[in-house]
């Protein structure tokens, strides 16, 4: 009988060593085909895994709008070229130990997308 309490706190030294962390995926991007890409390539690591996964959340787009003169001297009819950029934006939010993270994230990354890793200690 003394011997069982023994084994329980043993157990639970060996979870705070792998210390549990809330980490956040930022993702950026112009082309929306290869960020929901990464976003599902970064999940599916994740699922495999077994993490406790959220997300993506998709943030609502920045539309970066330039309007500019066609005519370069400033003279004629006064014509307007309308130039926007849209940047798109996901969130995941992961809970994992750090270490895990660096395999998921280890995947190959399509051009153009940014990839931000925050580590949010509760």
């Amino acid at each position: 009988p003394p011997a069982a309490p023994n084994r329980a706190p043993a157990a639970k030294t060996e979870e705070s060593t792998q210390q549990m962390h809330r980490i956040r995926i930022t993702l950026t991007s112009r082309n929306v085909k290869n960020l929901e890409k990464v976003c599902a390539d970064l999940i599916r690591g994740a699922k495999d895994k077994r993490l406790k996964v959220k997300g993506p959340v998709r943030m609502p787009t920045k539309v970066l709008k330039l309007t500019v003169r066609k005519s370069p001297c400033g003279e004629g009819t006064n014509t307007w070229d309308r130039f926007q950029m849209r940047i798109h934006k996901r969130l995941i939010d992961l809970h994992s130990p750090a270490d895990v993270v660096k395999q998921i994230t280890s995947i190959s990354i399509e051009p153009g997308v940014e990839v931000e890793v925050t580590i949010v200690d509760n």
